[in-house]
């Protein structure tokens, strides 16, 4: 019987967009008839440090990513663009964290594979909405930091969990419910209403992330709040940066003195 570790290596091992979606999909489906075993083989290896992807977009510094207004169609067209991005690599960090991680409950592996799909549909209505602006995944350039904090945080579950759901997927809950409104101001609906389902479901994920990292937590005797905060430090000693999203960060388990703490030491 296949395990469900090695489908999500095959998954992380695609380079084809499609292929990575068709093969997320499938896997998800194979896990919910039962098809696939959760037992763990002691001798398999972690996962690779890059995962598959096509050879574009061209991945640049941040700073070096044009900035569009909301105005034009190319300035919309770029928007979807580097949110199919982050959604292509939200597919490879949820299965890289299935892959990955050892000795864990059954239930962290199906959260993540859950997520994995959903990642993959968000990704497959982005690339239809940028198909309908006569564009495709990889028109543009894009940058890399997803997958960067992945890399840094994959000797610890720990660090994994807080600072990827957490705080890197935890940004789109504050900066996504601007852009459906400057995509509504321009009559964009269709490009909105994608944001929209994204944003709810993303919810759920930040939230595997907090269940996850409260829980690692707990295994290893330490206290959350000043876990995540000591981990902020040594990761991210610039800060975060506000506003921050209160109600979609509480539905995702943040709890009122972290959400204090985070806006306490947010950069001016």
């Amino acid at each position: 019987m296949v395990s469900l570790y090695e489908r999500a290596q095959q998954c992380l091992d695609c380079d084809s967009p499609a292929d990575k979606v068709a093969w997320t999909l499938a896997t998800s489906h194979e896990l919910a008839s039962g098809a696939l075993t959760l037992r763990d083989e002691p001798d398999r290896r972690p996962p690779a440090v890059w995962p598959g992807r096509p050879s574009r977009p061209t991945l640049v510094d941040p700073r070096n990513l044009p900035r569009r207004g909301l105005g034009s169609e190319g300035g919309r067209a770029a928007l979807l663009h580097a949110v199919a991005h982050i959604e292509f690599n939200a597919i490879n960090l949820a299965w890289d964290a299935v892959a990955r991680y050892r000795n864990l409950p059954e239930d962290f592996y199906l959260d993540w594979s859950a997520c994995a799909a959903d990642e993959a549909r968000h990704f497959t209505m982005l690339a239809a909405r940028l198909a309908e602006f006569g564009m495709a995944y990889g028109d543009l350039p894009a940058h890399d930091g997803l997958w960067a904090m992945a890399r840094r945080t994959a000797h610890d579950v720990v660090a994994r969990m807080a600072l990827v759901p957490r705080v890197l997927e935890a940004r789109g809950l504050d900066v996504t419910p601007g852009m459906i409104e400057r995509l509504r101001a321009v009559g964009d609906t269709g490009s909105a209403r994608i944001l929209g389902t994204i944003l709810q479901e993303e919810i759920a994920h930040v939230a595997a992330g907090t269940r996850w990292f409260n829980w690692c937590c707990q295994r290893e005797g330490r206290e959350p709040l000043s876990t995540f905060q000591s981990l902020l430090a040594d990761y991210m000693p610039e800060g975060l940066r506000g506003p921050f999203n209160i109600e979609a960060r509480t539905a995702a388990g943040f709890s009122a003195t972290e959400l204090e703490a985070l806006a306490t030491t947010a950069p001016a």
